[in-house]
């Protein structure tokens, strides 16, 4: 007697009516969130379109730029100056603290799973707290001034940076860590010799990354007294000399242009 052959079990493919039914529902979900965003941060563009005067005016006052070299210029090079400055300490002195923490969330490289969760944690602290949050918080510490800017950035900027490394690492091929293992190395020869160099360039494109991000941050630092060339676009805005705005607001964009093209052309030559 002959045994029947045995049916082949096919997965079911979802119907055509199915996916038009989920399509249709994430189109409505999509368009109600966005009815409730309008309403909620009561978007208007009659209102925008109200202030066309308002505007015009600004723009007005704010043309041509203020030129003068001794109460404008001057000064204006100078505190973007500070600015960069605190862009540059503000990511290279959370190298320490970004390193160590990516290491240990890292789940290639951690020494322990509760050591990954605390280092996790923290890293999450500090990248949910936003770098002006943070300005706010050593200004009232530290006074004003650039010192509480770089503080700033430091604690925000290991936050981000920490998790940027720490995913780096688990990406990387964990062959080369393991056979030092076999081999009896330590925990810290397997980082040091294994885990780091392998994502070594990515570590240091992500930080030019950085760095460009910092110098930004920086500018919008000052608007609360963090020093800086914000602190004058601030003070100008506020004494209503808009022409002055717009000559310091200048001076940012060609420090900006700079920063980008620098940062580029170091991540070009480390491809190479």
């Amino acid at each position: 007697m002959s045994t029947p052959a045995a049916t082949l079990s096919v997965p079911k493919v979802p119907n055509a009516g199915w996916r038009i039914t989920s399509i249709l529902t994430a189109i409505a979900v999509f368009i109600v969130l966005h009815v409730f965003a309008l309403r909620g941060t009561d978007f208007q563009l009659t209102a925008l379109v109200s202030g066309a005067e308002g505007m015009a005016s600004f723009l007005a006052d704010a043309f041509p730029p203020d030129l003068d070299w001794e109460t404008v210029v001057a000064p204006a090079l100078k505190a973007t100056t500070v600015t960069l400055w605190i862009g540059l300490l503000g990511t290279t002195l959370s190298i320490p603290s970004a390193l160590l923490l990516a290491v240990f969330a890292s789940r290639t490289t951690t020494p322990h799973p509760w050591v990954y969760q605390l280092s996790r944690a923290i890293l999450s602290f500090f990248r949910a707290v936003p770098d002006i949050v943070f300005a706010l918080i050593f200004v009232t510490a530290v006074g004003l001034g650039p010192f509480a800017g770089v503080l700033a950035l430091i604690c925000h900027n290991t936050g981000v940076m920490g998790k940027l490394w720490a995913e780096s690492m688990e990406e990387t091929d964990s062959g080369p860590q393991q056979a030092l293992a076999t081999a009896g190395a330590s925990r810290f020869q397997q980082v040091t010799h294994a885990a780091l160099p392998m994502v070594l360039g990515q570590f240091v494109g992500l930080l030019l990354y950085r760095f460009d991000v910092n110098v930004r941050s920086s500018l919008v630092l000052g608007l609360v007294g963090a020093g800086g060339i914000g602190l004058l676009i601030n003070q100008s805005i506020k004494s209503f000399r808009f022409d002055a705005m717009l000559t310091q607001i200048l001076v940012v964009l060609v420090l900006i242009v700079l920063v980008d093209q620098l940062s580029s052309f170091i991540r070009r030559k480390l491809e190479v």
